[in-house]
């Protein structure tokens, strides 16, 4: 379908081109969104006409998402999902999860106006681009943890996952002290000492130590 643009789409054009695009894109989107008239001889008359008009509201669109831009300059919003221990999601964060998130935070803006080259899936702080006008771009932060109190760790600098390993890594050294053998210390094949000093070889003890025959303790008369 052939379109007059009446704003500055981002790879189409520039107000009052003259572009080609899919039928869906028109009818779902530029249409319905004041962004475009389909390009027929009357709407090309009244193009010409209206141009300065126009030109004059896409010039206030502009200034109002400027605006709009400067109060969410450094926004960060926090978006709570379900992940494992290594951080990757168990679903995922959408752009128009984002625009929900950002319209409930007071700033209403359309999942299409979101842009982002793959859903979320996994926990961090993304960087996310908002097109509030095709002029007016900002970039927001997407703080998706486990909970409130992780997102807030992760506001710090804080790896939330590295976290949970370090006290796993912990636990594993405490039961790895309880296994260690009694109290003897002695590594196994380590032979051992008698109490007068005299080193016991491996495998007898000092109960095992042959015992004194009493022809050698007797002096012969």
């Amino acid at each position: 379908m052939e379109i007059i643009l009446l704003e500055r789409i981002e790879r189409l054009g520039n107000l009052g081109d003259v572009v080609r695009v899919k039928d869906g894109y028109a009818r779902n989107y530029l249409l319905p969104q004041r962004k475009a008239l389909r390009a027929t001889k009357e709407a090309h008359a009244h193009f010409e006409t209206e141009r300065a008009k126009i030109e004059q509201a896409n010039d206030t669109r502009r200034g109002d998402a400027s605006a709009a831009a400067k109060q969410m300059a450094g926004l960060e919003v926090v978006m709570v999902q379900q992940a494992g221990e290594s951080g990757q999601l168990y679903g995922s964060v959408s752009a128009r999860d984002i625009a929900a998130s950002l319209s409930a935070a007071g700033h209403p803006v359309d999942r299409r106006q979101v842009v982002v080259n793959a859903v979320i899936k996994s926990l961090g702080l993304h960087k996310v681009q908002v097109r509030l006008h095709a002029e007016v771009p900002v970039e927001v932060t997407v703080n998706v943890a486990r909970s409130e109190e992780e997102a807030k760790l992760q506001a710090t600098g804080v790896n939330v996952t590295s976290v949970a390993d370090d006290e796993v890594e912990s636990t594993l050294d405490i039961e790895k002290i309880f296994e260690q053998p009694p109290e003897s210390g002695l590594s196994v094949g380590e032979p051992s000492t008698a109490s007068d000093g005299a080193e016991i070889p491996v495998g007898e003890t000092s109960e095992t130590k042959p015992a004194v025959s009493p022809s050698d303790s007797v002096e012969d008369s």
